[in-house]
């Protein structure tokens, strides 16, 4: 497992990493026993680092994790997330009062004494801007509850934004082969100050692993259903905004990217890995054989020069214009 600096943090972070929102909940049916299972699986294989989030499962992700790494605090890191337990326009939901409990709750659900990384989770570009949450992070940084925080945000302009605070160490960015805006002058940005990238949605919502059919279902509580038109958050967040049926047709043209990378899974994450600026990608998964299928891009060959040209021309000539959403 190769790793990369998560910015000026002086943490080295598996370049594969996983997010937990997928076992935690809005992804469908899950089983306890065999999250756990994927967890050590991936630990086995040299995974260090996980992403997850208060609201994942109102906590069942976090305290999944704490049964996960027990013992292992010092070598397992994990990032979580807060203000979505709130109303993410209140001003209030930014107050320290409740910044604070949410983290003392997240310290307690993990079962540590300090937040490897602690995220503002998607908030609004006008609480961003106001400001003071960004100096409630600093006191809980200082106070040592949390070791560095970031924020996970939902465009470009935003993500630009917060580069500028001093104390940001860290951006999670939805990023992959259906949303390359982030290329031009995000990508660059960051790597000139110093701030780790993780990339969440790298498969699209699965739309990139190119098994899905535009005859395709999703459970009622899997958000591929109740959010594929953005109804209950920002649209982006399902499907890379794409609507289903097209996403569908445009993955179907890329199945070349998986010669002799194995599959489109793994082809994928590669060409996310490409990009030197990139700390790691957080895949999903919800068993072991997700997890083994997405560590296969260990294996998988780096994309050519021209075929990242190739990638890059369809995404602007087929892709861009259907995405929907803040972007």
């Amino acid at each position: 497992m190769n790793k990369r600096p998560l910015g000026r943090t002086g943490l080295q972070v598996s370049e594969v990493s996983f997010g937990t929102w997928a076992i935690g909940g809005s992804w469908g049916q899950t089983s306890e026993a065999e999250s756990l299972r994927a967890l050590d699986k991936a630990m086995d294989e040299g995974v260090n680092f996980f992403d997850t989030a208060d609201v994942y499962g109102d906590g069942r992700s976090e305290r999944l994790l704490a049964r996960a790494t027990k013992g292992k605090e010092d070598q397992i890191h994990i990032a979580t997330k807060f203000c979505r337990q709130g109303d993410i326009f209140d001003p209030q939901t930014y107050s320290e009062q409740r910044i604070r409990q949410w983290c003392e709750d997240s310290l307690k659900r993990l079962e540590r004494d300090t937040i490897d990384l602690y995220q503002i989770h998607c908030a609004p570009f006008e609480i961003l801007q106001q400001g003071a949450v960004f100096e409630v992070l600093d006191k809980l940084k200082q106070e040592g509850k949390i070791r560095a925080y970031g924020v996970s945000v939902e465009t470009v302009e935003e993500g630009l934004f917060c580069l500028e605070k001093s104390g940001v160490q860290a951006l999670q960015i939805i990023f992959n082969i259906f949303r390359q805006k982030p290329i031009a002058e995000l990508l660059p940005r960051a790597s000139e100050r110093g701030v780790g990238l993780l990339v969440r949605l790298p498969l699209a919502s699965g739309l990139l692993t190119g098994k899905f059919t535009t005859n395709s279902t999703f459970e009622a509580e899997d958000h591929r259903n109740f959010n594929r038109d953005g109804a209950a958050f920002n649209v982006g967040e399902t499907f890379a905004g794409l609507p289903f049926e097209k996403g569908v047709e445009l993955a179907s043209q890329l199945d070349w990217i998986a010669e002799g990378r194995g599959n489109m899974t793994r082809a994928a994450l590669r060409w996310l890995l490409d990009f030197k600026e990139i700390t790691c990608v957080i895949p999903g998964f919800k068993n072991v054989k997700q997890v083994e299928d997405n560590l296969g891009v260990l294996s998988a060959k780096p994309f050519s020069a021209e075929e990242h040209e190739r990638l890059r021309k369809f995404y602007e000539e087929q892709v861009h214009e259907h995405i929907r959403g803040a972007y």
